[in-house]
């Protein structure tokens, strides 16, 4: 079980879906004011069919403040899966009908819903702060809209489904800024793409090129060796 520090701030609580900037730690501004000025395509070069196809999904990128400073929070699905089995991931899934509007707060209520049932995140702790734009995942067909969180209040999670779900864990922004743990993916296919050797994981694919834009737009990125490569299995 992993737990982000234990603290209690004595502000009333927000409701989890009014996105608000409001009591941010500083560390998260130069995070904030990204996802408020960055484009699509800056992104990725992935983006929604224009005919507005897809499958409408969402993700919880959660950021909360432990012993070794900011983290972030990751899952990793079970390995007897059978698409992208043992990959870390952000906590998502697609967006039910009773999650509301995909194009307003459908996405938030989506996120915070799959995080506490993939992970048994209590979602009244946290702080809605920030929505990336959509992206596309060509080979499974799912419009992900990216969900950034602040965990003001935390709380204990786990693995709750172990047929889903290996491990939940939590990953120092340091880690992943570390240029020692940066790396290049490269498929089968021949498609390369950032990648992260942090707590005994390769983080790759959609979340780490997420995580990735996120550093550099942030401000957080350093300059790392984009020449050191990792290949992926062929069942990847």
């Amino acid at each position: 079980m992993t737990r982000a520090g234990e603290r209690h701030s004595g502000r009333t609580q927000e409701s989890p879906l009014a996105v608000t900037q409001s009591g941010l730690p500083g560390w998260l501004t130069p995070v904030a004011h990204a996802a408020s000025t960055v484009r699509p395509e800056q992104l990725s070069r992935f983006l929604p069919p224009e005919s507005g196809g897809g499958r409408q999904s969402a993700v919880l990128v959660l950021f909360g403040e432990g012993a070794a400073g900011p983290e972030l929070l990751l899952m990793e699905r079970a390995s007897s899966l059978r698409s992208h089995a043992g990959q870390p991931s952000f906590p998502g899934g697609s967006l039910d009908p009773g999650d509301g509007d995909p194009q307003t707060t459908g996405p938030l209520r989506a996120a915070l819903r799959e995080a506490q049932e993939e992970t048994g995140l209590d979602p009244a702790g946290v702080q809605i702060f920030g929505v990336l734009p959509r992206l596309y995942i060509p080979v499974s067909g799912f419009v992900v809209t990216p969900v950034l969180g602040w965990w003001r209040e935390p709380s204990p999670v786990r693995a709750v489904d172990s047929g889903e779900t290996a491990r939940v864990f939590t990953v120092p922004v340091a880690d992943l800024t570390d240029p020692a743990n940066r790396v290049t993916t490269v498929h089968p296919r021949g498609h390369q793409g950032p990648a992260f050797l942090v707590e005994s994981a390769l983080v790759w694919g959609f979340t780490a090129g997420v995580i990735d834009r996120i550093l550099h737009f942030a401000g957080w990125e350093k300059p790392w060796d984009h020449s050191r490569q990792v290949p992926l299995d062929w069942r990847a």
